[in-house]
C-alpha cells in the first residue's frame, strides 16, 4: 500500500508538528505533545466520539457495506449552527491511543466497509498517521477518506500526499464576514480554496469503479444556508473554473437550526425548497454536472 519505511517517516514528521502546533491555519503553536491545548481542545491523543458503518454518506462511499466512519471529537472551526455540536464543540468522546484507533480501522474493514472515513481529521493528522502505520502492517487495504470542514493548511495536506485516496472537504462560505460571524474564522474562503486546490492536485476528479464505489479523487460538500449566507454561486464558480467542471459536488439540503443558530440573525429557520432548487440550478449553470444529494439517515456508531 505504501513504500516500506515511508509511512513511518510521515508519522515522525507529523508528530514533530505537535510540538508547536501549526497543523491547521489557526497556527496555535501550543505544545500538544505536553498536553497543551489550542483552539481544537485536543492534546497528544486523539479523542474519538464513535465509529461504525455509516449508510448516510454520499452513495459512492456507501455502496452495500457502508462507509467506515471514525468521528473525532472537537474541531478547528466554531460553527454556531453545527448539528454535531456535542461532538465538535463539547468534545463528546474519549481519548484513544494509536493501537486502539488502528483496531477501529481494521474492525471497519472486517465488517465490509468500502473505506475508512475520518470525520474531522484536520487537528489529529499525526494521530491518524500513527495509527495507520499499525493498521497497514496488519493488512488494512481499503481507501482512506479525509472528511474535513475545509479549513486545512496546505503544508499539512502536502505531508499527506500519497496517504489519502479520497478528499471530502466542505466549502462552507464564499464571504469572509459570514465565515467570521458563523464559524469564528477570519480567512476561511482563502484558506479553503487553497486547500481544495491542493487536494485536487493530489487525487484529481472522483473516480468510481464498476460497482459504483469511489476509489480515488475529490468530493466536495456544500451546505446551503438560509438567505444565501453560504455564497453558493461563488463556490460553484470556483469549482467549475478553478478546479474542474467534473468535480463531484454534494449540494446539501439538510440545514436546520441547531446549537446557537437561534441566536443568529438569519439562521433560525431551515432553508426553503426554493432555496435548495436554486442552489442546484446554480451549480448546473456553472457546468457542474456530477451532483449528489443526501438526506439525513441514522448512524449506527459504537465506542
Amino acid at each position: 500500500m505504501y513504500e516500506a519505511g515511508k509511512l513511518h517517516e510521515w508519522v515522525e514528521q507529523a508528530l514533530a508538528i505537535l510540538e508547536s502546533c501549526c497543523l491547521c491555519p489557526r497556527r496555535c503553536q501550543v505544545n500538544r505533545l505536553r498536553g497543551e491545548l489550542g483552539k481544537c481542545s485536543t492534546g497528544r491523543q486523539a479523542i474519538v466520539s464513535s465509529f461504525g458503518p455509516h449508510f448516510g454518506e454520499e452513495s459512492p462511499l456507501v455502496g452495500s457495506g457502508g462507509s467506515g466512519t471514525v468521528f473525532f471529537a472537537f474541531c478547528n472551526l466554531k460553527c454556531c449552527f453545527c448539528q454535531n455540536y456535542t461532538i465538535s464543540q463539547l468534545g463528546e468522546g474519549r481519548e484513544v491511543v494509536a493501537g486502539e484507533l488502528a483496531n477501529m480501522m481494521l474492525s471497519l474493514e472486517r465488517q465490509g466497509c468500502h473505506n475508512i472515513n475520518f470525520v474531522s481529521p484536520t487537528h489529529v493528522v499525526p494521530q491518524i498517521l500513527e495509527a495507520l502505520e499499525i493498521a497497514v502492517e496488519s493488512g488494512l487495504s481499503v481507501p482512506l477518506v479525509y472528511n474535513s470542514g475545509g479549513y486545512d493548511a496546505v503544508d499539512t495536506l502536502k505531508l499527506l500526499d500519497g496517504i489519502f485516496d479520497i478528499y471530502m472537504p466542505d466549502m462552507k462560505y464564499s464571504d469572509e464576514q459570514n465565515a467570521r460571524r458563523l464559524s469564528g474564522i477570519d480567512d476561511y474562503p482563502r484558506m479553503n480554496r487553497a486547500a481544495v486546490k491542493e487536494m485536487h492536485r493530489q487525487v484529481g476528479d472522483l473516480k468510481i469503479d464498476d460497482q459504483g464505489i469511489a476509489r480515488r479523487g475529490l468530493l466536495v460538500r456544500h451546505l446551503v444556508l438560509p438567505g444565501g449566507l453560504a455564497g453558493t454561486a461563488e463556490v460553484c464558480r470556483f469549482l467549475s473554473q478553478e478546479i474542474s467542471a467534473h468535480t463531484y459536488l454534494n449540494v446539501m439540503a439538510q440545514y436546520r437550526p441547531c446549537y446557537k443558530a437561534y441566536d443568529v440573525l438569519g439562521l433560525a429557520h431551515s432553508i426553503s425548497r426554493q432555496e435548495f432548487v436554486e442552489a442546484v440550478e446554480t451549480a448546473r449553470s456553472y457546468g457542474l454536472h456530477r451532483l449528489d444529494r443526501i438526506e439525513p439517515r441514522p448512524f449506527a456508531g459504537v465506542l
